[in-house]
């Protein structure tokens, strides 16, 4: 997931962190100034419900302008010989060999 407040706030002409937490707590939101910042300069882990409908009525967008979809691809584990190895679904399981212990002395 890609977070696009802080560009959304761009577009909306709000350049500071502080210029949303008059708009927040108009909303019932009650955030530390510290927490704000952080809210917009680093992508949260996760986020309550009731703060994204808070910052899209604020600016007036929705929960997908904010968080981003984005699909990053993989790369394959590579062998000891330096190739790609084998993809998961051309795996298959060994039959194990049950051997019985020899005599004991």
């Amino acid at each position: 997931m890609r977070w696009n407040l802080r560009q959304a706030m761009a577009l909306r002409g709000m350049f500071q962190t502080s210029d949303l937490l008059e708009p927040l707590a108009a909303r019932g939101v009650a955030l530390s100034r510290q927490y704000v910042h952080k809210l917009v300069t680093t992508p949260p882990q996760r986020i309550n419900t009731e703060l994204l409908a808070a910052l899209c009525d604020i600016l007036e967008c929705d929960a997908a302008e904010l968080l981003v979809l984005e699909v990053a691809e993989q790369a394959r584990p590579k062998a000891a010989n330096g190739e790609a190895g084998p993809a998961i679904g051309t795996l298959r399981p060994v039959r194990a060999a049950v051997r019985r212990p020899g005599p004991t002395v």
